[in-house]
């Protein structure tokens, strides 16, 4: 086999794709709320709110479109309160669950 089909061209993961629905959404969330990694936090509300239409997401917020890609942009260190606005704007809520 040559070099040049040996190399499969390889789509990136887009998490988006698949957040087809509010309960796939959850499920997304959860998992990512159990790692307690903040970065990936900020990173699974992006897939959430390109899941959902980004302009719309930013409107919902009360953010401008281009500030909501900055605040979700990776290494990004968005105000808490901008957190809680897109968090909101998406439906998505947090709980504490006590075992």
């Amino acid at each position: 086999m040559s070099a040049s089909k040996s190399k499969a061209a390889l789509v990136p993961f887009d998490a988006a794709r698949y957040l087809t629905d509010d309960a796939a959404i959850a499920e997304y969330m959860n998992a990512v709320l159990e790692t307690g990694d903040t970065d990936l936090l900020l990173l699974a509300l992006g897939d959430v709110a390109r899941a959902r239409g980004m302009a719309q997401v930013a409107k919902d917020a009360g953010l401008g479109r281009e500030s909501l890609y900055k605040a979700l942009a990776p290494g990004a260190k968005p105000r808490f309160d901008t957190v809680v606005k897109v968090a909101r704007a998406l439906g998505v809520r947090f709980s504490a669950q006590v075992n």
